[in-house]
């Protein structure tokens, strides 16, 4: 970043200096790929402040954010200094060379009024992101603040992932239970904000994400901590030259669909020096059908390093998507502790892409609800109020996954109910080329449980020891 102002000199130095430490994340690769870049944004800064903002929780900042960035792009862009205060605000929409700066002490507040998220356009059977963008260039959230998605307000709740305490709490605010009490709906809050569909399950259907990029070149994501999304948090698609640098994503852990990091057919993506503790996948790629129109499609050149990762369905995960493929994805230094599962791999029928050249080392993990590692090719996808006795089974066998060319090594677990799981579908080629060396597993419940007819998993160096549960 460029010196912005003499009272952010200093500060600027430092961006600047961390910028060019990006190569070292690129030393001794065992696969040669493309690294990120890093980008200039204007000079100039101006504060939410000097446009009609109030950091008092009350007052809405909607068109605060609005006039703040439509004046920096006026001047070629620049830096928004959201300062000390909670910000309540709806959609914020960000425009070619933004820095949206979110200070130590400042909170950006997703309104609880759904309606404030309606795409005016109609163009979405979603509501619109927190934070969006598409089709820009050179955009960053840098900072030290929190940006929060009051995800409460929007997410639906199982009866069986909370306590009779945090039931009540949820029954307080509102409401209507499903499926003979087993399921919660924010319908009809008590807090007054207007629903905006007929039916609570209609309404669910338009929770989106808290940070959505789209068809964006040029991204930082620095230092800001992501909580409480009604959906995914961090969510850049179809996107080129992403950098996630030092960013904290939170959520309870049991919230529907509460990803962290998702990568959605992006190239060239660097994740570093985060903490994930959320209520699905943690560090997750995805690529679904091939878009004609979008900058890049399928997940090429993403370097995963340094990360912490507490609970999560997943530490690394790669699906359910995976259509237009996967190719160079390194993951390393990285450490799991209470995620449900280490390294799972997950995708099925409709859902399958090719994976090639990922190559991921020196993980460790602890706590691991189920399996350390995971390989699987029958991931159906079931939403809060799923009806399974209606699922129906491929009727063609087109998308089929192909998970091949993964190589894990040096991976230290403790206390994993089972240590590597692979399981593909039987008469099709789902799983092979896959190989885990030099690595140690202590479980609780099963050491290795590879199905030999459908899974091709070479182990080399490989240990595995039973433990007595320690709960």
């Amino acid at each position: 970043m460029k010196k912005l102002s003499t009272i952010f000199f200093v500060l600027c130095m430092v961006l600047t200096a961390n910028a060019g430490d990006y190569a070292k994340y690129y030393q001794n690769l065992p696969v040669e790929m493309k690294q990120v870049a890093d980008f200039d944004i204007p000079d100039n800064t101006v504060s939410l402040t000097d446009f009609g903002g109030v950091g008092d929780g009350v007052t809405l900042n909607t068109e605060a954010f609005r006039k703040a960035i439509s004046a920096l792009t006026k001047k070629g862009g620049g830096r928004l200094i959201v300062p000390q205060g909670v910000w309540l605000t709806g959609p914020i929409v960000m425009k070619d060379n933004i820095d949206l700066h979110i200070e130590r002490n400042a909170i950006v507040m997703m309104s609880p009024d759904k309606s404030l998220f309606l795409d005016k356009e109609g163009k979405s059977s979603r509501c619109e992101p927190g934070i969006k963008a598409s089709k820009r260039k050179n955009i960053a959230i840098t900072g030290e603040g929190i940006v929060d998605g009051n995800g409460a307000q929007w997410r639906p709740v199982k009866r069986g992932k909370v306590s009779d305490t945090e039931w009540k709490r949820f029954l307080a605010i509102g409401g209507v239970e499903r499926q003979n009490g087993q399921l919660w709906y924010p319908w009809d809050v008590k807090a007054g904000f207007p629903n905006i569909e007929e039916t609570p399950e209609a309404q669910e259907k338009r929770r989106q994400d808290l940070v959505r990029f789209t068809d964006c070149e040029n991204v930082l994501i620095e230092g800001v901590t992501f909580q409480n999304s009604p959906r995914f948090h961090v969510h850049p698609c179809n996107s080129r030259n992403v950098i996630i640098d030092g960013i904290t994503v939170r959520c309870p852990w049991n919230a529907q669909n509460g990803d962290a990091i998702d990568i959605s057919d992006c190239h060239q993506v660097l994740i570093v020096n985060s903490i994930v503790d959320a209520g699905d996948d943690g560090l997750c790629m995805k690529s679904g059908k091939t878009k004609p129109t979008a900058l890049v499609n399928g997940c090429e050149d993403i370097m995963i390093q340094d990360n912490t990762v507490f609970h999560a369905h997943g530490g690394f995960v790669i699906g359910s998507e995976d259509i237009t493929g996967m190719k160079r994805i390194v993951v390393r230094q990285c450490r799991f502790s209470g995620t449900d599962t280490g390294l799972r791999f997950k995708s099925g029928i409709g859902r399958g892409g090719k994976t090639e050249a990922i190559h991921i080392s020196d993980i460790v993990m602890n706590d691991i609800a189920d399996e350390a590692i995971v390989i699987q090719c029958d991931y159906v996808d079931r939403p809060a109020g799923h009806d399974a006795s209606k699922e129906k089974k491929a009727e063609k066998l087109e998308l089929v996954p192909e998970f091949t060319d993964i190589n894990i090594n040096n991976v230290v677990c403790y206390g994993a109910a089972t240590a590597i799981k692979a399981k593909g579908i039987e008469g099709l080629n789902c799983i092979h080329g896959i190989s885990i060396s030099n690595s140690t597993f202590s479980y609780i419940q099963e050491g290795v449980d590879i199905d030999a007819a459908t899974a091709e998993v070479k182990l080399e160096n490989v240990r595995t020891e039973k433990i007595s549960c320690q709960k």
